[in-house]
């Protein structure tokens, strides 16, 4: 299974980056749980609806897999997503900035789809580069 997973988490997100996130979903099980993005629920319509938020802020975001690791059902991705902010995120109007969103993840699949997934995302520091969080300097 270790490289159908792989494959299947590369066509994920080569579908993110071709504006088919319809196809990007497909990767998520309809029962998935996500950990670590504040206000998401157990099951793929609260998934959706993050991401919906999330596109609609950056539209043609890229998003790159910068290491993975295979082990059975399990796959770990560092990633970031690269973007510009075009439309309201979490009530903040657009600021027209370029932003880079680096993370780490941990999915674990059944079958062809991953049904948890446990993630960090350096989302303050995306908040300091689009300049409506203070930095540390």
């Amino acid at each position: 299974m270790d490289a159908n997973i792989l494959a299947i988490a590369q066509a994920a997100r080569d579908a993110w980056n071709r504006g088919d996130y319809a196809g990007y979903l497909t990767l998520y099980h309809p029962d998935v749980v996500v950990h670590g993005y504040a206000g998401v629920e157990p099951g793929l319509a609260s998934v959706r609806q993050f991401y919906e938020g999330f596109w609609a802020a950056f539209p043609n975001s890229q998003l790159h897999f910068d290491d993975t690791i295979v082990s059975g059902d399990t796959l770990v991705v560092r990633f970031r997503v690269e973007g510009v902010h075009h439309g309201p995120l979490l009530g903040i109007p657009p600021t027209g900035k370029p932003m880079t969103l680096p993370g780490i993840t941990i999915l674990h699949f059944a079958g062809d789809q991953c049904v948890e997934r446990w993630s960090q995302a350096d989302f303050m520091g995306m908040l300091v580069q689009l300049g409506v969080a203070p930095g540390l300097g």
